[in-house]
Formats: structure tokens, sequence, C-alpha cells
């Protein structure tokens, strides 16, 4: 399926492989669940992609966009690739919760940030040795591999693709993607 996210930018959703190495099948499950988060968002404006499910929650398409950034960030930057210190897109003191609240953001520099922090996520993927590459999760202090951050992430989108159904049809009645 193709279409355009909220900043317009063309939207390619390849379903996932059925057969295949399972590095291959992590790859497509969770770029097709990025893609699904672009397609939730595909031509709605500004206001509607800022839009909150119903008070007092904060959550918004926009919000689960910027959030999204934060979460690849996190896991793929700060935790495998040992950038402890870089801070978070939208907190600098590391409140993850900060990114939901969308009412006053710029819907280029959301779609932007998690356009970025994708490209640098897939490219440390692609080098990685393998699925067995680790990283320490510093919060939790715990060590991860990639292959364990690839199926956190699967599910991570998906769980908010769902947030993202509900959100979009609130918005204008779509449903699917």
């Amino acid at each position: 399926m193709e279409g355009s996210a909220g900043d317009g930018a063309p939207v390619e959703r390849v379903d996932p492989p059925l057969t295949g190495g399972e590095r291959e099948m992590l790859r497509g499950a969770l770029d097709y669940h990025r893609a699904t988060l672009a397609l939730k968002c595909e031509g709605l404006g500004d206001e509607e992609l800022r839009r909150r499910s119903m008070p007092p929650s904060a959550l918004s398409l926009l919000g689960l966009v910027r959030h999204m950034a934060e979460v690849e960030r996190a896991w793929f930057r700060r935790t495998l690739a040992g950038e402890a210190e870089l801070s978070l897109v939208w907190s600098a003191d590391g409140d993850f919760q900060r990114a939901y609240d969308a009412q006053g953001a710029s819907v280029p520099e959301a779609f932007a940030a998690w356009r970025a922090e994708v490209a640098w996520a897939r490219r440390f993927e692609a080098a990685a040795e393998s699925l067995e590459v680790t990283g320490v999760n510093r919060r939790h202090g715990v060590e991860v591999s990639l292959r364990w951050v690839m199926l956190h992430l699967v599910h991570e989108y998906a769980r908010h693709n769902g947030h993202a159904d509900l959100l979009r049809e609130g918005v204008d009645g779509t449903t699917g993607a």
C-alpha cells in the first residue's frame, strides 16, 4: 500500500516475508509496522494529527510519531550503540511521556525526527554482525540483544498501531490501513 504520511512524505508499505531467515523476517515485520504508523497519519492536517483521544489523555497520532522517535533512539542508539549520554529527542531528562504532548509540536519536525531515528536504526541493524550483538540498557541495568530489541519494537509498534487505528477512526472515520 502506498500513500503519504502526515508530513506529505511518500509511504510505501511492503508486506513482511512469510518465509526466510530470522533477521529478514524481523526486519520485514518491523518495517511493515513502521510504515503502518505513517499510513495511519496519511492525509491529515496538523490539527487532526494533534487531536487527542479523550481527556485527560494527551494521546494523539502526532504524539505516537514523536514517542516512536524516542523509542527508536533509546533502543538502537542509546542501548545497542552505547550512546547512553545522548538525550531523548524531546526530553533532556529522559521523560518519555513528554513526547506524547504534541499540542505545540511541529508536524514536519516530528516526522523528520522519527524518520531520522528509523534511518539510523536501519543502518545500525544492517551493519551489525548478527542478531547477537548486545548493548546495555542502563535504565534497567540489563544486557539486551539486537534480536530482542527488534522483537520489542515490533511489539511496541503493533501495540501503538492499535491505538493509531482508534485515533484515526475518531478523527475522520477511516478504518484499516
